[in-house]
């Protein structure tokens, strides 16, 4: 089979198409050919070697995936070759075939194209993550969505508005109107205007109940201040140590030193007892490892089943382009997801 492979850590210009071994398939396993593999930060992050969980090179990366059932081993029932499905794996998923447990694929949702199928795995799981089971979020709460235009933006906006929250959100001006579209009543200019400022200005200085944040120290910290009493802020990437031209950059360096002071400091404890304010950080890769995806894959059918979501991709990169599909999302361009295709 064909393979993305990240032979090194020097950023996007390391993935090179290869030729590897098709991946085999035991009991209780399903061998999918890949159509479509979702890119994200992490992905992003191990071409730098910023994403520890990520394995060494040379590998393969990409942990979420939609296609066709190729095969499957002895002890898997109720599903047959040729079966549209999507799911996760833990590393991989650049790669014309993949081997998953059984219990780790879905079916691609009736209506539903393989590249949003492929678009569903980890920006709704993340998302379900961050607003549902972290952030308790319910009717009428205010919450904060940053990067509201990128793939888990869109999903948690559209989490956020069918559970009837108040939503406001970080993008460009130039995609306001996509994320107003998705259900994000306050759009806020990043680039333009201070969004601390910009939120308690909106809410009459009273702040938000939740915020979703995977940009890093810099917003963190002005995350905490802005929350109202009971609120939380929910911690899930730091794309603030990535930069677009495939290197560490001095204020990718500085993001890093101040990464373990972002949140609640350990001399803060009595602090937060005061201030009535909870920091919850989230890494879905480690979730999967401690608990698998039973809890949260459950939310997200439940979801699709009353066709809560509607992911966005927008655009798709061959194999050979995953290089160019590494600067693009690097340079916040997308609204929605990025994939790449056999």
């Amino acid at each position: 089979m064909r393979a993305v492979v990240l032979t090194g850590h020097g950023g996007p210009d390391d993935l090179k198409v290869e030729e590897q071994p098709d991946p085999p398939v035991g009991p209780r396993e399903v061998r999918v050919a890949v159509e479509a593999a979702g890119i994200n930060f992490a992905d992003v992050m191990a071409t730098r070697g910023l994403y520890p969980d990520a394995p060494k090179p040379p590998c393969v990366i990409g942990y979420e995936f939609a296609g066709t059932v190729e095969s499957f081993g002895p002890e898997v029932e109720g599903v047959s070759t040729g079966d549209q499905v999507f799911g996760m794996t833990m590393f991989g998923g650049y790669s014309e075939l993949v081997t998953v447990p059984a219990t780790d694929i879905y079916p691609v949702p009736e209506g539903f194209s393989i590249e949003q199928a492929a678009a569903l795995p980890v920006n709704y799981a993340t998302a379900l993550a961050a607003l549902v089971v972290m952030g308790g979020l319910s009717e009428g709460q205010r919450v904060l969505i940053h990067a509201a235009a990128g793939g888990v933006g869109i999903a948690a906006t559209q989490i956020a508005r069918e559970a009837g929250a108040e939503i406001f959100g970080t993008a460009s001006a130039s995609k306001h109107e996509v994320i107003r579209a998705q259900g994000v009543e306050h759009p806020i200019d990043y680039r333009t205007l201070d969004f601390e400022d910009e939120v308690r200005r909106l809410t009459g200085g009273e702040g938000v109940d939740l915020i979703i944040d995977a940009t890093g120290p810099t917003n963190f910290r002005k995350d905490y201040r802005l929350l109202r009493p009971g609120g939380k802020m929910v911690m899930y990437g730091a794309s603030e140590v990535t930069s677009g031209r495939g290197m560490i950059s001095r204020q990718s360096l500085s993001a890093l030193v101040r990464m373990p002071l972002a949140g609640t400091p350990w001399w803060k404890s009595f602090g937060v007892m005061n201030e009535n304010k909870g920091v919850f950080g989230l890494n879905l890769l480690d979730w999967w490892k401690q608990e698998g995806l039973t809890r949260l894959g459950a939310m997200l059918e439940a979801r699709l089943e009353r066709n809560a979501f509607d992911p966005v991709v927008d655009r798709s990169f061959a194999f050979e382009e995953a290089g160019d599909a590494h600067r693009f999302i690097s340079s916040r361009q997308n609204v929605g997801k990025v994939l790449l295709t056999p």
